[in-house]
């Protein structure tokens, strides 16, 4: 190939020229490279092309490479941005290297389906028209991000593509109408522009480039002036939220409390330190440790707490409840919950929110032969109960909040639950020191800071070890605590009562896309139209004979020539232009 060429080598060709391993390599480096932007320095660039550089490859391509490189694209991504999942099953659940490793990949592999059948689509499509696949491609984009983080028990919506540029805060209030899959449909629009640029044929490729170009400058402009345009949240309340930072234990002895009551003296000492803040609202994180109200030493603990602090104290805690009976085990047993409980300046109990979405693998079983696969090579793995109701809780005054705990945090469909039945503030408790030091916690803070612009809610998050936090309801974050550290801070946060587009109606703009992708996916399968497909009679005239080169075709009675210039009987009467 000359080498003059190269920039033309990935434009569709009606015979699939391009090599497919080279396509399969675009695939997996633009995978990795993509991942860049929810790891290390955070840079949100690699969201704005990679997934164009990945349409470029699948122009031209069979379908089942171009579901291939889709699929691998997403694995790609998934095991560079997100290994901390191997590890943690490795470490925290007892399980060995390889099946963790498995575990991961299964993880991946979901969101390498629906990467895949993206990619299957936009080729089908982009063999119609490069221009009209490009239009499709952020609704079909958000639609596999939507259905995925979807699935049943084991959806997981984690580093979506609009998170990426959630850093800026101009295009972050985006989510208050859509959700962040706003974000996700601008910056696929982009990546889209990128793809059409490139494998396009018309209007030309200067025209094509200056279109480009000219985007490019307006998203620098709004990155740079959107932000200014935010207004400022003004917080009349502070809360003090303890960073525990106690180690993550396979298992807890009975004698827990006597041997940590040095450390448990000093967590005391940081909730009741007296600074001038004045805060009226105390916060630990979800439970790492053997807290728990049925426990006498933790029961007696907070609610002395509680009283000296003088002010509602909200922690988390592993709550012990009656089951019915279910799954060959008699009723009555006991089954733990991840629970959060809010006690009052007297030290009694007046709330309860149990956690409703639990983390699969770690806090349950999702399906019974996994539990089986599961079960034999770790004990360490399951065993909580599902929460059932988005428990509103209340505060003096009359506040209202609503609390969700760690791994909830990436679902906005439910959060916005709270919001929707009168939450007026979020509070958000978790223990992110099972993620160790990789990326995880800095991947699960920038999630949380989503749900508060989407609903407009300030967001107090007390977590055990970092990342510790106070969002604003624009999602500004005031991160005053390093990770790592038992100490304690003063948070600002206030109360909105306000509801915004997506609080009331939820995920209607993901639904959207979702219903224009399944339009997109049936007119696929219709054939062209009569302007698209015509059928011209051959008519007998006398043989005329065009020599090459000016030679482009001979059409007489019954023959057509090859692309080598010879004769080729069309057997029938007719041909179809």
């Amino acid at each position: 190939m000359a080498a003059g060429r190269w920039l033309s080598y990935l434009r569709p060709h009606s015979n699939a020229v391009t090599p497919t391993a080279l396509r399969l390599l675009i695939a997996a480096v633009s995978g990795a490279a993509l991942s860049l932007s929810f790891t290390g320095f955070y840079l949100a660039i690699y969201a704005w092309i990679c997934v164009g550089i990945l349409m470029v490859a699948l122009f031209g391509a069979r379908p089942w490479i171009a579901f291939t490189c889709g699929f691998l694209h997403a694995v790609v991504f998934g095991i560079t941005s997100e290994a901390w999942i191997a590890t943690v099953l490795a470490v925290h659940g007892d399980i060995p290297p390889i099946a963790s490793w498995g575990l991961l990949l299964m993880v991946v592999a979901l969101w390498g389906i629906a990467a895949g059948v993206f990619a299957w689509l936009l080729n089908r499509l982009a063999r119609r028209s490069v221009a009209l696949a490009c239009i499709a491609a952020p609704f079909i984009w958000v639609a596999a991000e939507f259905l995925h983080g979807k699935t049943p028990d084991i959806g997981f919506p984690w580093n979506l593509l609009g998170y990426s540029a959630a850093a800026n805060i101009g295009l972050l209030q985006i989510t208050s109408v859509t959700g962040v899959y706003g974000l996700s449909f601008l910056m696929m629009c982009f990546n889209s522009l990128l793809a059409w640029t490139d494998g396009a044929a018309a209007p030309r490729a200067r025209t094509r480039v200056a279109i480009f170009a000219s985007a490019a400058v307006g998203i620098l402009l709004l990155y740079l002036v959107t932000p200014r345009l935010v207004p400022a949240a003004t917080a009349n309340h502070v809360a003090r939220a303890v960073q525990l930072n106690f180690p993550e234990a396979p298992s807890y002895g009975n004698d827990w409390f006597q041997q940590h009551a040095a450390e448990m003296r000093e967590v005391e000492q940081l909730s009741l330190r007296k600074d001038g803040a004045n805060p009226d609202l105390l916060v630990w994180p979800e439970a790492p440790a053997p807290f728990s109200e049925e426990e006498t030493p933790f029961a007696t603990f907070a609610s002395s707490l509680a009283i000296q602090f003088d002010h509602p104290f909200l922690a988390g805690t592993v709550e012990w409840r009656h089951a019915p009976a279910a799954d060959g085990k008699p009723a009555g047993y006991q089954v733990p919950y991840n629970s959060a409980v809010l006690l009052d300046h007297q030290g009694q109990r007046v709330f309860t929110y149990d956690k409703i979405h639990l983390v699969p693998f770690g806090e349950y079983e999702p399906f019974p032969l996994i539990h089986q696969v599961v079960s034999s090579v770790s004990s360490e793995v399951g065993g909580f109960a599902k929460g059932s109701q988005y428990s509103i809780g209340q505060l003096p005054g009359g506040f209202t909040f609503g609390t969700f705990i760690c791994y909830e945090a990436i679902f906005p469909g439910e959060i916005r639950n709270f919001a929707n039945d009168g939450a007026e503030l979020f509070i958000n408790i978790s223990n992110d020191g099972w993620f160790g030091r990789s990326a995880a916690a800095e991947q699960h803070l920038r999630m949380a800071r989503v749900r508060a612009a989407e609903n407009r809610r300030w967001i107090i998050r007390s977590t055990n070890n970092g990342l510790t936090a106070a969002i604003d309801p624009y999602g500004r974050m005031y991160r005053p605590l390093p990770p790592d550290v038992r100490a304690a801070a003063n948070l600002p946060y206030d109360f909105r009562t306000d509801k915004t587009i997506y609080t009331r109606f939820g995920d209607w703009f993901a639904w959207l896309c979702v219903v224009v992708s399944f339009i997109l996916f049936l007119w696929t399968f219709v054939e062209r139209g009569a302007g698209e497909n015509i059928a011209i009679p051959v008519v007998e005239s006398p043989v005329v004979v065009l020599e090459p080169p000016l030679a482009t075709a001979r059409i007489c009675r019954g023959e057509s020539l090859d692309s080598h210039g010879g004769a080729v009987s069309l057997g029938t009467q007719s041909v179809r232009i």
